[in-house]
């Protein structure tokens, strides 16, 4: 097991701050007790965005009960209007690496995908159509995002994180060792000190597992399926402390079109559609479909 202090003596560089000093930007929300709407990576995929509030709405919930895992921009064919959507819903937002990397000017997602693999060849195209869309307004609100989100929620403290402290492209999959989310929660204590849960997004897929302090809490993507043969993406609801992960429908032609129109890769068109990712190279085997999780 990997020592915390030493972790954290590798992560000072990427965590300093505009004055100089090292740390990682923290924003506080206080107390939410009432039902909060989770949700992560709108993808650029604003017809999802626009379901995902329409949901809210139905529910009776503010923007004030709505946070992001951050990835506000990706696959898809609309990151202007997805981040005008988002700066106008004025919800809380955690830093997700494409609002890192997009806020510093960088050439790339910095989405730890593994070189040559089908999502880093793609990714070249759907990260410069974003670049070049967003204003330098947009892209300073994204370098100014936190990195964690706090708040608390009937007695428990939450931390919100995008995919680990480590890194905040680590990809955690339903699956991963516990030692490893216990690991990315310790950083988080010497951080901000001591959570009860995590929330968490990046991998796209979500789900809940059990650790020796509490939960770790994907809230899946709204932008994307996570790759089960479906349209629908996903969300999670948190309700007296109960996590239900819930299913978005929502305009999947229209994003399409967005996408063709925006000439991007096909490859993330046919997901939307399809329900399966373009590329299942980063996925762990017992993700895979079983047709293709011995390749």
């Amino acid at each position: 097991m990997i020592s915390v202090d030493l972790v954290m003596g590798w992560l000072a560089p990427a965590f300093k701050s505009k004055d100089g000093n090292c740390g990682m930007k923290h924003r506080d929300l206080g107390i939410l007790d009432g039902p909060l709407l989770l949700f992560g990576g709108p993808y650029s995929n604003a017809q999802a965005l626009e379901a995902l509030v329409a949901e809210a709405d139905a529910f009776g919930l503010g923007p004030e009960q709505m946070i992001c895992t951050g990835d506000i921009v990706a696959y898809c064919g609309a990151p202007q209007r997805c981040v005008a959507q988002m700066r106008d819903l004025g919800c809380a937002v955690v830093a997700g690496n494409c609002e890192i990397q997009l806020g510093q000017g960088a050439q790339e997602c910095g989405c730890g995908f593994e070189a040559g693999s089908a999502c880093d060849l793609l990714s070249a195209g759907w990260y410069g159509f974003a670049s070049q869309m967003l204003n330098r307004d947009d892209k300073a609100w994204m370098a100014a995002l936190p990195d964690i989100i706090s708040f608390v929620h009937q007695g428990a403290r939450y931390a919100v994180i995008h995919g680990g402290v480590s890194d905040v492209a680590r990809f955690i999959w339903p699956g991963t060792d516990a030692a490893v989310l216990e690991d990315e929660i310790a950083l988080i204590g010497q951080a901000i000190g001591p959570v009860d849960h995590v929330i968490a997004g990046h991998c796209g897929i979500p789900f809940v597992a059990a650790t020796s302090t509490g939960r770790w809490i994907n809230a899946g993507v709204i932008g994307m399926p996570p790759h089960d043969g479906c349209q629908q993406t996903r969300y999670v609801l948190l309700e007296e402390g109960a996590v239900q992960i819930r299913r978005l429908t929502y305009d999947v032609e229209g994003a399409a079109q967005d996408m063709m129109q925006a000439g991007l890769p096909q490859g993330y068109r046919d997901g939307l559609h399809r329900g399966y990712w373009p590329s299942e190279d980063i996925l762990p085997a017992e993700l895979r479909r079983p047709s293709l999780a011995s390749g």
